[in-house]
């Protein structure tokens, strides 16, 4: 044996070892998708209107505040749908086209005498929709990830502003439904009046005319007294909050001064500076937390705050964990509808490993039997790359923490199929050559050496289109993109390297070999 033959075989021995350590064992290293290992497949739409709205709205109370800052009077001025608002009875026009200046630069001004109508520009409208899906997207998939769950599946998935999500091995479906479509916008607000018993009360405070920069939220009267039979009473705050979730910079569990679970966050730099001026302003009055457009805690300013706050309310544990993670993740741009929901139970998902086992057994059985019969001795040789081919792909897959999905079974049996085809083709070029009455180690050399190019053709081809459909398939077609395009390199090592090295192991040891069984 020489001495280059010796250093084949220990490479190849490492590999292997490698490969066997990277995955066993298989029930803790190797990642199980959804379909195998149980869990949760759910598809949820945003509702795009809802954030152009929320836009609409967002416009108009600025042009309002900048109207009130120019003494520019108006009759009304109020949104009309979700791209579009109209104000009416404008006094000053000149002075109201100065105001709107912000707004013209989004919205479509119809002409008129003191009467506009503003709609949304299509391509803005468009883009922000867009947008919408996109932090939508984003957000869900930092809460799915706070979730601990092993290799979740977060994508777009048909129309424009539908998600896919998949959690593998999630039991407590209703706790991951509530957590990924809260909409979780915290808002800081000083309290104007309140708290009412009533909604009405909170009208008739203003002779049932509210002001347009004001708004009625409710609450509970726990957020007050801090413990107790909470029950529904309302506050009036102003419309637009100095500070919102964009500025928090962090979110924890923690506990209030009675000793029950709340939420502390911490704010950036920016919110900090403005929170400091908010709470300096108005010492001895009530801070509104407002969650999702319910106050959640009405604490009293003591002294001026900076950085640092803490909700309070009637939380469990478990509720003061999930809202400070949502927190953390940011808040959706718009609420979610669930359009699909299916559970996939661990049972179902071992029986699934099962017939995918069986099926991988069953075909590679079904190779060796073939390969042995037309192939004779030789055929001990291709089993054994396959065999190297697949250990590699399961070491390789567990290594760069891949999921094993039931479409990646189909890769597995795929792989076994391009380890035979690579193997025949060497095999049959080796036949050709003895049949020219070469002798068979100048046989097996010019084999492996003329099918070379042939292999990586093919091998090539094959990875294309396994990357075309990484890219653009969807779970399942991923996870079978994903074994094939591991499945094609191992192959290559172990169709041209394992064998070659095997061959010219046997013949070592034969001084003049006559004859090769195959």
């Amino acid at each position: 044996m020489t001495k280059n033959l010796q250093w084949r075989i220990i490479a190849i021995v490492a590999v292997v070892a490698l490969a066997v350590w990277a995955f066993y064992p298989p029930g803790q290293k190797v990642n199980l998708g959804l379909d195998l290992k149980g869990g949760v497949h759910l598809v949820m739409r945003v509702q795009t209107d809802a954030a152009l709205r929320i836009e609409t709205q967002t416009t108009v109370e600025r042009l309002r505040e900048a109207l009130g800052r120019a003494t520019v009077q108006y009759a009304k001025l109020e949104v009309t749908g979700p791209t579009e608002f109209v104000a009416e009875g404008i006094q000053n026009d000149q002075g109201f086209r100065t105001a709107a200046t912000e707004a013209d630069a989004v919205y479509s001004r119809s002409p008129g005498a003191g009467r506009y109508t503003y709609t949304m520009r299509p391509n803005i409208a468009n883009q922000l929709r867009e947008e919408a899906v996109t932090q939508a997207l984003e957000t869900i998939e930092r809460r799915v990830n706070e979730l601990g769950v092993a290799e979740p599946i977060v994508a777009r998935q048909g129309a424009i502003n539908q998600i896919l999500v998949q959690l593998p091995g999630v039991t407590d479906v209703q706790r991951a439904k509530e957590i990924i479509r809260s909409t979780a916008l915290l808002e800081l607000k000083i309290v104007e009046m309140g708290p009412f018993p009533t909604e009405e009360a909170a009208r008739q405070a203003y002779n049932n005319s509210v002001p347009p920069d004001l708004m009625i939220v409710p609450g509970s009267d726990a957020a007050v007294s801090g413990g107790g039979t909470p029950t529904t009473v309302y506050y009036v705050v102003r419309r637009v909050p100095p500070i919102t979730g964009r500025d928090l910079r962090t979110a924890r569990p923690s506990i209030d001064q009675n000793n029950l679970p709340a939420v502390s966050f911490s704010l950036s730099g920016d919110g900090a500076v403005r929170f400091g001026q908010l709470t300096e302003q108005n010492i001895n009055r009530q801070l509104a937390i407002v969650l999702d457009s319910r106050v959640v805690s009405a604490p009293v300013i003591q002294s001026r705050i900076t950085d640092q706050g803490q909700i309070t309310g009637s939380f469990t544990t478990q509720e003061a964990q999930d809202l400070s993670l949502v927190l953390r993740s940011g808040a959706l741009p718009a609420p979610m509808d669930f359009l699909e929901e299916r559970t996939v139970g661990p049972s179902l998902g071992a029986e699934s490993i099962r017939a995918g086992v069986t099926a991988s057994v069953g075909g590679l059985a079904l190779v060796v039997l073939f390969m042995l019969f037309y192939y004779r001795l030789s055929g001990l040789n291709a089993l054994t790359s396959i065999v190297v081919n697949l250990v590699i792909l399961l070491g390789m897959m567990a290594y760069l923490g891949a999921t094993m999905t039931l479409p990646g079974f189909a890769g597995f049996v795929l792989t076994i199929g391009m380890g035979v085809d690579s193997n025949v083709l060497i095999f049959e070029r080796i036949k050709e050559e003895l049949a020219t009455a070469k002798g068979v180690r100048a046989a097996v050399n010019a084999g492996f050496d003329r099918v070379w190019w042939t292999i990586v053709d093919t091998h090539v081809s094959s990875l294309i289109g396994a990357l075309l459909l990484l890219n653009f398939g969807t779970g399942p077609i991923r996870g079978f993109a994903t074994t094939l395009i591991i499945g094609l390199a191992s192959n290559v090592f172990t169709a041209v390297f394992v064998s070659r090295t095997m061959f010219e192991l046997v013949l070592s040891r034969r001084a003049q070999p006559q004859a090769l069984s195959i």
